[in-house]
């Protein structure tokens, strides 16, 4: 690409560094793991967010003349429009109430927020039971804590929706998509750190058209070069675009590796070249789409689980659409029964791993409709068992598996209906020690149930002492229904895992 001169060059710096980005919602670096979303739509200081080339803002009206912001015709008081002053802090939006998610509506008054945003971040929560009940604590409107006197400085204020991008991040760490967009647009995309998480969730889903727009539609956000010169593309206007590139690499505003890829994605030249790019050591996104676009997709395996959803798209392969299905569901972001829709989409084509799993699924799938288990259940728990995968097979067919006269079956079915809460332990399998419940008050609830999730899942390292208490502090709680179901799943943890055979 040829140098435009000295002049096109001083109109590009004007274009391109007209104002300083918005202020984010939380001033510093994501919270959470998920820092891979960062580099998507996030560009230097001196970016602009004005009108570039493509913009439909400087449209002509019918009239032929460009269009104009509305004037008042007279001085007289116009309708009012009233907002909740309580809307500014989104810490208090949630996607289904406190009552429907079975949690108490003052789970965060008395806990600190930067401690509770962290908590929210690093619980684990790797029992099925768990994972449930985090995605509820995630997707709840509650309460939002409040500042003490001491902590209601000027300092602290300025972390105001730091909870709430936490547990956007959470679910975005744990690969639930349509959760966090569904978090985030009843947010509103009107502050940076929402607008470049629901840009990065619209790329994650393949859907590059939704993504642009919601750019095009969120005034005065400002996107990084790349994802401003993609969306350029994806709109048609290609030589928008490598103007913009060629001005982004000419005022160092964008790095080498980055224009090396937006070049291959702009260029023609580059569609059948065998020159293979190396991917970034953080995918982002954006880059992921463009390495797709470009002919060199990249597999999703090593990639943070968020990415794994864009094998779920129809045209991915049966393999590639399984593998990301069983990884979606062991993080709790898929439910059992879309992973069971997925295996009987095709006949394995091959056998080992995924394709053993798939085709004892097919046989079950058979089994189930003719009544007959003895063979299929047990071959079929074997083998999700040697793949550390018995709780996915209780999720999908627990709830059709009938009573059996044959032992093996029945014990089998016993095992994984309790699993699921469906029935009590079976005989021979040793209940978790119960533990009195606590009568102390609790002060800082958020902080103390996090940290009781925290003792329960020490019970995969083999303390169950320490997950005992957890429990306890659950009924403390009242969460009596998954006390039960996270004390069964304990239980029955020696039964189901692999050394179990």
């Amino acid at each position: 690409m040829s140098d435009p001169g000295p002049a096109p060059r001083r109109l590009l710096a004007l274009l391109l560094t007209g104002c300083l980005m918005a202020q984010p919602l939380a001033a510093q670096q994501p919270l959470s793991a998920s820092d891979w979303l960062s580099g998507s739509v996030r560009g230097p200081q001196r970016e602009s967010s004005a009108w570039r080339p493509g913009d439909g803002s400087r449209r002509p009206d019918r009239k032929g003349q460009p269009s104009r912001r509305a004037v008042a015709e007279s001085g007289a008081v116009g309708p009012v429009q009233v907002t909740r002053l309580d809307q500014t802090n989104p810490d208090h939006t949630g996607t289904q109430s406190a009552h429907r998610a079975g949690l108490p509506h003052d789970l965060w008054q008395g806990s600190d927020p930067a401690a509770l945003a962290q908590q929210v971040l690093t619980t684990p929560a790797r029992l099925p039971a768990m994972q449930g009940l985090m995605r509820r604590i995630l997707t709840a409107q509650l309460t939002p804590p409040e500042w003490t006197p001491e902590q209601a400085t000027e300092g602290a204020r300025g972390t105001s929706g730091q909870l709430f991008l936490a547990r956007v991040d959470r679910l975005l760490d744990m690969g639930a998509l349509q959760p966090a967009q569904s978090l985030l647009a009843a947010a509103g995309p009107g502050e940076p750190e929402i607008f470049r998480r629901m840009f990065d969730i619209a790329l994650l889903e393949g859907d590059e058209s939704r993504a642009c727009a919601i750019m095009d539609g969120t005034p005065g956000i400002a996107p990084s070069f790349a994802a401003r010169i993609f969306c350029l593309a994806q709109t048609g206007d290609w030589a928008a675009a490598a103007v913009s590139l060629h001005g982004a690499e000419a005022l160092g505003l964008i790095d080498e590796r980055r224009a090396v890829l937006l070049t291959h994605f702009l260029d023609d030249a580059f569609v059948n070249g065998e020159q293979m790019l190396d991917p970034s050591e953080r995918m982002t996104p954006i880059e992921f789409r463009i390495h797709e676009a470009i002919g060199q997709p990249l597999p999703t395996t090593p990639l943070p689980v968020a990415f794994a959803q864009s094998d779920l798209r129809l045209n991915s392969g049966f393999k590639a659409r399984v593998e990301a299905a069983e990884r979606l569901v062991r993080a709790g972001a898929l439910s059992h029964q879309q992973l069971r829709s997925i295996y009987s989409e095709q006949r394995p084509a091959a056998s080992g791993g995924v394709w053993e799993r798939a085709g004892v699924m097919r046989t079950l799938e058979a089994a189930l409709a003719s009544g007959d288990l003895r063979q299929a259940l047990p071959r079929a728990f074997d083998e999700f068992r040697r793949a550390d995968m018995t709780d996915l097979l209780a999720g999908m067919i627990a709830q059709d598996l009938p009573d059996s006269e044959d032992a093996e079956t029945a014990r089998i079915t016993a095992l994984l209906q309790a699993w699921q809460g469906l029935r009590p332990l079976p005989e021979g399998v040793e209940p978790l020690e119960a533990l009195p419940v606590p009568d102390a008050p609790i002060t800082a609830k958020g902080e103390a149930l996090m940290t009781a999730m925290t003792d329960i899942d020490a019970a995969l390292e083999g303390d169950l002492a320490r997950a005992a208490r957890g429990v306890a502090m659950m009924r403390a709680f009242g969460l009596t229904q998954d006390a039960d179901l996270v004390a069964a799943q304990i239980a029955l943890l020696p039964e189901i895992s692999e050394d179990a055979g």
